[in-house]
């Protein structure tokens, strides 16, 4: 519809530059016909006079043209004028473009055109909007690498530049874009946040050291900060400090909109750590039921042949051991590629995001295994996953994950 009112504008417009002047034009007005005819019969009659005085002419010859010059201009003021013949004449050509430009526009678009462009359908649409390929993406990239080689003061550049580059998860990369960003910006939490996030990333998602000291350096500056608080909470919970991570996860939960994913989240964890502090059973699990020496899931991963068509050598897989219930946060997780499937690993207190939420601290856990297209680490609507849904922890087997399945709902 929108298309329509543009093109019909466009065509007022048009015509409102061509139909005026044909409308208003100045006809070749019969005075001055008359005139340019009485004018020439002057100048004949002249010419008659002089030649009657000078004897070239007998008084009969002289009346004869005399009368014939007469008759002759009588006819001439006779002609109908040309002044309603040249503005019929124009006025018509107004009805007539008017009517026939627009028709012919229509006329020539039906035929020519693409009118199912004006309202694309589903399909259309799906494909304008779908996501550049993993091709495109590395290209732009590069340019944009290649641009900054030339202009390293350009700040919101490289702030581009390592936002893609966490994007491909280039984490080094990455680093080293916010690196830059950071010393020509200086202390602007957002920056010092998306360093100390990359840091993390490298240092296999441990906060201690640089990265905690971003984090903290940017709460000082702004206390309410989101991602600042949840950094921190995290940072502190890795530290050993469950009561300042419960602290900083508070403040986090009222920030956040209620009933969101990301506040229910936030709400497992805090519920996790409390009960922990508090010294009872931990969301029903007995803490500490096993000797971490004891803890080794070994898991082997493999993509479901009927799925291969829908992941990309390059996307990340995370294999990890969730609680029964309770909180999502991983109690041992490990990154890997889907060019390294099929695989097998094994899964340790080591690689626990938090101390106080480890392998060792439960007697049965949850198995996945979910390939991201983004590399994060909260599930999200079109990952592939497998799942195990409990195997015990000392367990010594080999448990096996199909990803056979793909999340319909984020953070499913």
């Amino acid at each position: 519809m929108l298309f329509w009112l543009l093109a019909g504008l466009l065509t007022l417009i048009a015509l409102a530059f061509v139909l005026p002047p044909l409308w208003r034009q100045r006809p070749v007005l019969a005075a001055d016909m008359d005139g340019r005819n009485i004018a020439i019969a002057k100048n004949r009659l002249a010419e008659l006079n002089d030649q009657l005085q000078s004897g070239a002419l007998e008084p009969s010859q002289y009346d004869a043209q005399r009368t014939e010059l007469e008759q002759a201009l009588s006819d001439d003021l006779d002609i109908p004028g040309q002044n309603s013949v040249q503005q019929t004449q124009g006025r018509r050509s107004v009805y007539v473009l008017a009517v026939a430009v627009p028709l012919l526009a229509i006329t020539l678009y039906v035929g020519l055109g693409t009118y199912q462009a004006i309202e694309p359908s589903p399909e259309r649409l799906a494909a304008t909007t779908a996501a550049p390929k993993l091709e495109d993406i590395n290209k732009m990239v590069g340019k944009l690498a290649e641009h900054m080689k030339t202009n390293p003061t350009d700040a919101q550049g490289w702030i581009m530049l390592g936002k893609s580059y966490k994007y491909l998860q280039h984490y080094p990369k990455a680093v080293d874009a916010f690196a830059k960003a950071y010393q020509l910006l200086g202390d602007r939490p957002d920056i010092m946040l998306l360093y100390a996030d990359a840091l993390a990333f490298v240092n296999d998602e441990q906060l201690a050291g640089k990265p905690a000291e971003l984090v903290f350096k940017a709460l000082a500056l702004e206390p309410d900060n989101v991602t600042g608080l949840w950094l921190g909470g995290m940072a502190k919970a890795q530290a050993g400090d469950a009561l300042a991570g419960i602290k900083l996860w508070r403040k986090l939960v009222a920030l956040l909109p209620p009933e969101s994913p990301a506040q229910q989240e936030v709400q497992g964890l805090l519920a996790k750590l409390e009960s922990q502090i508090a010294g009872g059973v931990a969301v029903g699990q007995p803490a500490q039921t096993v000797k971490a020496a004891d803890i080794a899931i070994t898991v082997q991963v493999s993509l479901a042949p009927d799925l291969q068509k829908s992941a990309s050598p390059n996307d990340t897989v995370f294999i990890y051991a969730q609680a029964l219930s309770g909180p999502r946060m991983p109690l041992a997780i490990i990154r890997k590629q889907v060019s390294d499937l099929p695989l097998t690993v094994s899964l340790t207190d080591a690689m626990a995001m938090m101390p106080t939420m480890k392998l060792s601290g439960f007697s049965h856990v949850k198995l996945l295994a979910r390939i991201s297209k983004t590399g994060k680490a909260m599930s999200q609507a079109g990952d592939l996953i497998g799942i195990v849904e409990q195997v015990t922890v000392t367990d010594k087997n080999t448990h096996s994950i199909v990803i056979n399945s793909q999340v319909k709902n984020d953070h499913e």
